[in-house]
């Protein structure tokens, strides 16, 4: 049995699918207060569903009962709810789930983290950290990912390609080897699969380094109009990031300070190791664009 923490968001429910297309017993960790859309769209590929919050240290002893291998991608950055902090959830909520894994002699540990090499300290960046250091003595695999396409190239962060307008964070000239999700799904359920995951820190990305502004030309090529582009200048981001006190704020300055700072890996060995075909920007655009154009009709 594998259990999937945050198995209703973008990437858990992903990774779910993927798992039972493969024909694994999979337990999703759900909450009374997530979408019935979600919960029933888990039901319907064959999920275990079972009721629990990383905020509730004994619901999670019951999740990972009888459970040979945890995934966990929960955060509360994307999707809060009352009670949900980086805190809460990103640190103290993980940290349970850690131990309750452990207590349950899960074999297997897969952490979806991200990758911190800009340098810059913020919150989700501690609380991550904190959760790597604790997986240590465990058989583990913690993915560090780039920037998601589906996230930073998306309306949700300012990359609105149905009306070609991009929000830029900083001058957009330095490369990122942006990743699609369903990439990290796959990472995800490989990383269980092959020994070569075992024990090991992944760092993840796609296969090219581009910059926001070599994107953008990708974009308006394939789409066949100009982006209307806002520049965040890197000084308003750094001015943002040491005034945030609050901190989801901290660690969204802190995101986009590093964006600015770019992120670019050579994730030739990794596509060898793994036997895996990565998402091109090119393949993001046209679907991106694809399902805007369904959309407008």
């Amino acid at each position: 049995m594998i259990l999937v923490v945050g198995a209703t968001g973008l990437l858990g429910s992903e990774i779910c699918l993927k798992l039972t297309g493969r024909g694994e017993k999979v337990r999703g960790l759900i909450r009374l207060t997530s979408s019935s859309e979600k919960v029933e769209s888990l039901r319907r590929c064959g999920v275990e569903l079972c009721v629990g919050d990383l905020k509730d240290p004994a619901s999670l002893a019951v999740a990972c009962r009888d459970v040979d291998a945890v995934i966990s991608t929960a955060s509360s950055t994307l999707s809060r709810q009352p009670g949900d902090s980086i805190e809460s959830v990103d640190e103290s909520g993980q940290l349970h789930l850690v131990e309750a894994a452990k207590s349950a002699a899960v074999r297997r540990f897969v952490f979806v983290s991200f990758r911190r090499s800009s340098g810059i300290s913020f919150p989700v960046a501690d609380a991550k950290a904190q959760v790597e250091n604790a997986i240590a003595d465990m058989n583990f695999t913690v993915i560090q990912a780039t920037y998601f396409m589906e996230v930073w190239l998306s309306p949700m962060l300012g990359f609105d390609y149905a009306n070609a307008t991009a929000r830029i964070y900083g001058p957009g000239t330095q490369p990122i080897s942006w990743v699609s999700l369903p990439d990290v799904a796959e990472m995800c359920v490989r990383a269980l699969q092959n020994p070569a995951a075992e024990r090991k820190v992944i760092e993840f990305g796609g296969p090219e380094m581009l910059s926001p502004n070599e994107v953008i030309a990708r974009f308006e090529s394939i789409g066949g109009r100009r982006f209307k582009c806002e520049r965040i200048p890197e000084d308003a981001l750094r001015a943002q990031y040491q005034g945030a006190t609050d901190p989801m704020q901290k660690s969204f300055a802190g995101l986009m300070l590093a964006y600015s700072a770019g992120d670019a890996i050579d994730m030739t060995s990794i596509q060898e190791r793994f036997g895996m075909t990565l998402t091109t920007i090119d393949q993001y655009a046209r679907r991106a664009l694809g399902h805007a154009t369904m959309r407008e009709s």
